[in-house]
């Protein structure tokens, strides 16, 4: 306390923090981080000759447009409707509500093999629904818009479950002001409801998005795996390991991540930068 005493070490005011705190970074470590370098570390040993060619070969760069392309398209579709279906889940009250609550879940709980075989069968052309299409000329499974419909069915509970808890925390209050003071439907929606909840929307696009881009299981089975028209990145790994090319596998499965990692990275400040503009 006097001069030749020493420091008191002073005490965190959250008890446990640095115990938690070393879990968490153990445990992130072990699962997480390094499995990932391990991974890279293992491209990096193919040698440049290797990730150049397989880089710049016609059929990777095929199934990553196929991959990222249609992931981004049922990410903005389910971004769209998920909005809706959170919107009309809260402010409506209708027979079969909870009954439709609880099926929003269902992609979460049933096995992708299992969604891809249902929707194959739904929509190949001799199914329910794909006949119906058929009839007009519209072929859904077996081509990319198969793949759609998969990574739509897989990535709808991302944005429900993220903007239905907003939606129900928001003051109804605000809009009522609005209403009193003469503003119209259209422009309370705009600029009352809408800014609160871009956030909520955006980071659940991000998760469907993320979703779909590794999504396997409901995919195979409708897409028709077609080299250069409807064949996967997770697809196109598989078939690597299938002809023991070990080396290619693993670094198309780098490139996956490391393009993976700079989209999501890239859409994480997108939603930084929304929230700061709304709190600005």
């Amino acid at each position: 306390m006097f001069g030749g005493a020493t420091a008191i070490r002073q005490r965190s005011i959250i008890p446990g923090f640095e115990l938690s705190l070393g879990v968490t970074l153990s445990y992130l470590g072990l699962i997480v981080i390094i499995p990932l370098c391990v991974l890279l570390l293992n491209a990096s040993d193919a040698g440049w000759a290797k990730i150049w060619a397989e880089l710049s070969s016609p059929r990777t760069l095929a199934a990553f447009r196929v991959s990222f392309g249609i992931a981004f398209l049922a990410a903005a579709f389910n971004a769209g409707f998920g909005f809706i279906v959170a919107w009309v889940l809260v402010r409506y009250q209708f027979l079969g509500r909870r009954f439709i609550d609880a099926m929003i879940d269902l992609p979460f709980a049933l096995p992708t093999a299992v969604a891809g075989i249902s929707l194959t069968q739904l929509y190949a052309e001799k199914g329910w629904l794909g006949s119906a299409l058929a009839a007009t000329g519209i072929k859904v499974a077996f081509t990319p818009l198969g793949i759609l419909v998969a990574l739509v069915f897989v990535g709808l509970p991302f944005v429900v479950r993220t903007v239905q808890p907003v939606l129900q925390d928001f003051d109804r209050e605000t809009e009522e002001a609005g209403a009193l003071l003469g503003a119209s439907r259209t422009n309370i929606l705009r600029r009352i409801v809408f800014p609160p909840l871009i956030p909520a929307v955006t980071t659940g696009f991000t998760l469907a998005f993320a979703r779909g881009i590794g999504e396997y299981g409901s995919v195979i089975f409708i897409a028709g795996n077609m080299p250069g028209y409807s064949e996967i990145v997770p697809l196109l790994i598989i078939i690597k390991l299938e002809q023991f090319d070990y080396a290619g596998a693993t670094v198309i499965a780098a490139l996956m991540l490391v393009a993976s990692f700079i989209l999501l990275f890239t859409i994480n400040l997108l939603q930084a930068w929304t929230r700061r503009q709304q709190g600005g």
